[in-house]
């Protein structure tokens, strides 16, 4: 299979460029929750493009296995590699991927591959695909911080194709969460949309201030 072919050539062509000590300092800095080849984003990416020149193009199935083959990797580049490549591919992609989307977001789950996944992957899944608004609705309403996070930072790239309403709805469901990153996301979603409309993001937190942190105010406001 396609999938099986990228993973198992990347995975070799990573482990040939192992550099030890860059692997203990990304580890450290990722708090030592994964390994690390210790490759670098602009080297793991030219070995990304080569593997992917002798491949071909992928098909919906092939972009739905990619992902739970390279986290089934302990290096944390596999994993880097696979978000790069469902994001250059994303418009391949069938409506379902966000299912699969789903399950990456909750295994192995920190911001790194998270955020990616939710700006690249599943915000143009959605502008394609608006049924798929269902799903992040359930992500909201459910329990799981990386879920949501995903679901609010998912529309960062929309700019004039924002959906405001949504965005309003998903900050405020998750307004009152004491969680670093649930906080920082919102603020995040709301500074990027007040590139597009300042107004609007300035109106809603004069409306909604008593409902969000500090760390939230602060972010959303960083450029009005």
């Amino acid at each position: 299979m396609w999938a099986d072919e990228v993973v198992d050539r990347l995975a070799i062509a990573l482990d040939r460029a192992r550099d030890g000590g860059r692997a203990r300092a990304m580890r450290a800095y990722m708090r030592d929750q994964f390994e690390f080849f210790g490759v670098p984003t602009p080297e793991r990416r030219a070995l990304t493009r080569w593997v992917l020149a002798s491949v071909g193009d992928p098909t919906p199935d092939d972009l739905a296995a990619i992902g739970p083959l390279a986290w089934s990797h302990a290096e944390r580049e596999l994993q880097y590699a696979a978000v790069d490549v469902l994001v250059r591919h994303v418009g391949r992609a069938a409506p379902g991927l966000i299912d699969v989307v789903g399950q990456l977001v909750t295994t192995k789950s920190w911001w790194d591959t998270v955020d990616a996944l939710a700006a690249n992957v599943v915000g143009p899944l959605v502008r394609r695909s608006p049924e798929l608004v269902a799903t992040l609705d359930g992500w909201i309403e459910g329990d799981d911080l990386w879920l949501a996070r995903t679901a609010i930072l998912h529309q960062l790239g929309a700019k004039g194709d924002t959906d405001a309403d949504r965005l309003w709805r998903y900050s405020l469901a998750w307004a009152g969460h004491p969680d670093f990153f649930a906080r920082k996301a919102i603020g995040w979603a709301l500074r990027q949309y007040a590139r597009t409309d300042p107004d609007a993001v300035r109106n809603f937190l004069a409306e909604h201030a008593d409902a969000f942190s500090p760390l939230t105010v602060r972010e959303a406001s960083k450029h009005l």
